[in-house]
Order: structure tokens, then C-alpha cells, then sequence
């Protein structure tokens, strides 16, 4: 089955290619515009963008976002984990406020949503996927990106996200569960 996945980012499209090996993946069209996300939940975000990709490239496409969820800031950043130090902050700001402002053993959950858009049958479907943790006593791993070096996973206890190895961090990440959830669900169409 050929998809588009909604997205410029060759990182992503290699991390879906990765999860995802019984699938021919393509990028948006090159010089495509991505859409505004200004959804106010994962789900209302990846559908914006599998959308705009289903109409730029008139395939089935799929889109994801996804964050981490801080149980004692009331589940901050969430949809904003990407600009959460703020507009133009890089992976190290978003880290250091995030340690900053929560303590070692604070519970931790990474949420990915992706949508599924066919503009051929007007079908749309979401999947879910969690990965629940604690905060890292201190930032460990040079493995992984964004939140990792601070996410210790209840799964796999005593590493962070960024010590886990690819295949470790598939079995349990919350791409990784959401991506199953959707090959589960394509495997009925």
C-alpha cells in the first residue's frame, strides 16, 4: 500500500518508513506549503495536516502529532511541546524548561495521534498511541531528540528514551503503539 505522509521532514518520513516497512511512503510534493496547525488537541492537528497533504497530493495520507503531557503542569505543553520555550526554541530550550519547571520522578506521558485521509473515499480515521513515564533524575542518552534525554519510560525503567536502542524505543514509544494501531486498522479496509 502506497501512502503520503503529511510532512517536508525527511527525519519523519524515515521514523514511518522505519515503523511502518510494508509500505511505500512518499514526502508532500516538494515547495508544498504545511497548513497552519491551530487544532486544539493532537487529534484536531494531525487531522489539519493529513488533510491539507490528501488535497495537495490527491493520495491516502497520513499526519501525526503528537507531545509529552506533564501530569503536575495539568498536562502542559501538550500540543505545544514543540514551541513550548517559544516561538523559534530549539529541542535544549524546550528540555531545560521542562526541567526547570518539573521535578525528578513527576509522571511523564508521550501522546501521538495520527489521521488517516483518503480523498478518493472521503475516509478519515484516528489512532492513538501513550508511552507513560517519570521525569529523569537529570538528562541522559545522546539517542532520541526533543523531550528523551528526560523520559524514562515505566516499560523499560533505569534509561531514558535517548539510551534505548531504535528497535527498544519502537516496541514501546508512542509512535510506535499509534503506528500499530493503525496497521491494525488498514489491515480491515
Amino acid at each position: 500500500m502506497r501512502l503520503t505522509v503529511a510532512t517536508h521532514n525527511e527525519h519523519k518520513l524515515a521514523e514511518f518508513a522505519r515503523l511502518m516497512p510494508g509500505y511505500e511512503l512518499d514526502l508532500l510534493p516538494a515547495g508544498s506549503e504545511a497548513p497552519i496547525e491551530d487544532g486544539d488537541s493532537f487529534e484536531a492537528n494531525a487531522l489539519i495536516k493529513a488533510r491539507a497533504g490528501a488535497q495537495l497530493s490527491g493520495a491516502a495520507t497520513i499526519a501525526d502529532d503528537s507531545g509529552i503531557c506533564v501530569e503536575a503542569l495539568g498536562g502542559e505543553p501538550g500540543i505545544h511541546s514543540a514551541r513550548w520555550a517559544g516561538e523559534g526554541s530549539d529541542d535544549a530550550a524546550n528540555l531545560q524548561l521542562l526541567i526547570e519547571r518539573t521535578t525528578a520522578g513527576d509522571r511523564l506521558e508521550y501522546v501521538c495521534v495520527i489521521a488517516y485521509v483518503d480523498p478518493v473515499s472521503g475516509s478519515e480515521h484516528l489512532v492513538e498511541g501513550r508511552c507513560a513515564g517519570i521525569r529523569a533524575t537529570e538528562p541522559r542518552g545522546s539517542d532520541g531528540f526533543g523531550y528523551d534525554p528526560a523520559f524514562e519510560p515505566l516499560d523499560l525503567p533505569g534509561r531514558t528514551m535517548a539510551q534505548l536502542t531504535g528497535p527498544e524505543k519502537d516496541s514501546i514509544s508512542h509512535r510506535g503503539n499509534a503506528v500499530r494501531a493503525l496497521e491494525s486498522w488498514l489491515a480491515t479496509k
